[in-house]
């Protein structure tokens, strides 16, 4: 690719893609916890109401999601008793992204000016810079879990990440980032 032009879209192409995906997961848990002797799992909710921001639509797509990254790591979603449980949270904030776009006209050079009162001219370039808004929504998703019969946290998985307000796109990103967000778990998926 030898042509700038072609580097520079290929570039913007990169960036865009990647802002589209943007998801950030953080994850902690308690080191001396065996995670292998969770086999069970009950939601127990979500906390502090947070789930009014949600249509029942996105809390099964959520909790469906949930549910088949722990079936990978052959932990069972049962109602009742369980060795585990899950909590949820979720905050969405509307936010707002700048970016700015810098266009330079002309530059520094030297015309030649030949006739009466020959000399050298000087031109200085000039520079318009355009900024863009967009709005859109940010969402964190907390997910908690806690031995149940220590009642402790034992693990803990955030992720941040651009809510499309589109549901047909939420259908497919939703479990997608639902299994970034499992990566941080400390137990695997089966390997099959």
């Amino acid at each position: 690719m030898k042509n700038p032009i072609k580097k520079f879209t290929l570039i913007l192409l990169i960036i865009s893609l990647t802002s589209i995906s943007y998801s950030q997961v953080k994850s902690d848990y308690d080191k001396s916890t065996d995670f292998t002797k969770y086999k069970t799992i009950a939601y127990k909710g979500w906390q502090k109401d947070s789930d009014k921001k949600l249509t029942d639509f996105d809390k099964k797509r959520i909790t469906d999601a949930l549910t088949s990254e722990f079936s990978k790591r052959g932990i069972q979603i049962v109602e009742g008793d369980a060795d585990a449980a899950i909590t949820l949270y979720i905050v969405v904030n509307k936010k707002t992204s700048t970016t700015a776009y810098t266009s330079f006209n002309g530059g520094m050079g030297y015309a030649g000016r030949w006739g009466w009162g020959m000399g050298v001219g000087m031109g200085m370039g000039s520079a318009t810079t355009t900024y863009d808004t967009n709005d859109y929504l940010e969402g964190t998703l907390v997910v908690d879990m806690y031995d149940s019969k220590s009642k402790s946290l034992v693990w803990q998985g955030v992720i941040t990440s651009e809510v499309n307000e589109k549901p047909e796109k939420r259908v497919k990103s939703t479990p997608k980032k639902i299994a970034k967000l499992m990566k941080s778990y400390p137990i695997n998926p089966i390997k099959k």
